[in-house]
């Protein structure tokens, strides 16, 4: 899972000393199964996260993350680590009963909208309130 303005690169994009000039080398990033990277983490060139990995919001990560931790900071260092024999529930799961999620849905829907009417949508277009 990748979250919102997160920055993955395998490159430095220019030399050190001549700043005009691309520098020719590039490293893979490696993001084994069912890594989460955090909002605006950065993940640098040549760097292997573990399976089931949980990097921190805005960490940037310099350095290999083994599997089964959670890290943050800048640079990133491993504040945690989880318990690999403990189940893991992947959002994958979610889909599993598509009739059980569409009720779920429906049902935030009709709690969400419950006191939505057709007449109190008309008042609203005709005769907006201060904060509608």
């Amino acid at each position: 899972m990748l979250a919102a303005g997160c920055y993955l690169t395998d490159s430095d994009w220019h030399d050190i000393y001549d700043r005009t000039k691309a520098v020719g080398t590039s490293k893979p990033i490696h993001l084994e199964n069912n890594v989460w990277i955090g909002d605006s983490a950065i993940i640098c060139k040549g760097v292997r996260i573990g399976a089931n990995s949980v990097i921190g919001a805005g960490a940037v990560v310099a350095s290999d993350i083994p599997a089964n931790s959670i890290a943050a900071g800048n640079p990133a260092v491993v504040v945690k680590n989880l318990d690999p024999e403990r189940e893991l529930v992947k959002r994958e799961s979610i889909f599993t009963d598509r009739p059980a999620l569409a009720h779920k849905i429906d049902q935030i829907n009709r709690y969400a909208l419950g006191s939505n009417s057709i007449l109190g949508w008309l008042r609203n277009w005709l005769f907006p309130r201060r904060g509608e």
